[in-house]
C-alpha cells in the first residue's frame, strides 16, 4: 500500500529518532535494519525509500542526535553553565547512553564510520563548541574558543571513561577530577 508523502517523511523522522538513541545505546554495529525498522514500527522493506544505505542513516542520525544535545545545551548554559556541567558529570547522565550526550556515546563509531559520519560528528562537534565559547570568559575569540574546546574535550572524555570502566568508585572519581580542573570558574 502507498503512504502519502505526509506519512512517509512521519515514518523517515521516526526512524531517524530511533536511530539516534539506539545507536546511541548499542553503537552503530550493535544493532540491524531489522531492529531499527521495527523500533520504529516499520518494515525493512521500506529502510531504501528513505536512505541509501546504513551508513546514510548513521550520518543522519548523528546530525540529529548531536543537533538535539546543541539544543539543550544551549537551553541549560544560558541558565548556569556551572549547573549544567554538574548535571553533565552527573550518574544519571552517566546512565543515560540513549538520551545522553551523542559525542559520548558514538565518539568512536564515528572514529570508525566513513566520510559521512566523520563529517556529521565534525559539523556536530563544531556547533557543541560554538555553543559553548559563547559561556567561555578570555577576553578574544580565539581565547573563548580554546576554553570552550578545553571544556568540551574533558567533559566528553571524562563522561566516555566514567561509562567505560565499570567501577561505580572510578567512575565518580573520574569525573569529580575533570569537574575539579575545567578551563572554567565553577563558583
Amino acid at each position: 500500500m502507498k503512504v502519502s508523502r505526509a506519512q512517509a517523511e512521519e515514518n523517515r523522522e521516526r526512524i531517524l529518532d530511533n536511530a539516534a538513541q539506539l545507536f546511541r545505546e548499542r553503537g552503530f554495529d550493535g544493532i540491524g535494519l531489522n531492529d531499527l525498522m521495527q523500533a520504529a514500527g516499520l518494515t525493512r522493506g521500506g529502510f531504501y525509500g528513505h536512505f541509501e544505505s546504513k551508513d546514510d542513516l548513521a550520518a543522519q542520525a548523528t546530525q540529529r542526535a548531536l543537533q538535539s544535545n546543541r539544543e539543550q545545551w544551549k537551553q541549560q548554559t544560558d541558565r548556569s553553565l556551572s549547573a549544567w556541567i554538574k548535571a553533565y558529570l552527573s550518574d544519571a547522565h552517566r546512565d543515560r547512553l540513549g538520551a545522553g550526550c551523542g559525542l559520548a556515546a558514538l565518539a568512536g563509531d564515528a572514529a570508525r564510520g566513513g566520510p559521512a559520519v566523520q563529517q556529521a560528528f565534525g559539523e556536530g562537534v563544531e556547533c557543541l563548541a560554538t555553543t559553548l565559547q559563547t559561556q567561555m570568559s578570555a577576553a578574544d575569540a580565539v581565547g573563548r574558543r580554546e576554553q570552550a574546546l578545553a571544556l568540551l574535550s574533558t567533559l566528553v572524555g571524562a563522561l566516555l571513561l566514567s561509562r567505560a570502566v565499570g567501577d561505580a568508585g572510578l567512575s565518580r572519581e573520574l569525573r569529580e577530577a575533570a569537574r575539579k580542573y575545567l578551563p572554567v570558574d565553577m563558583s
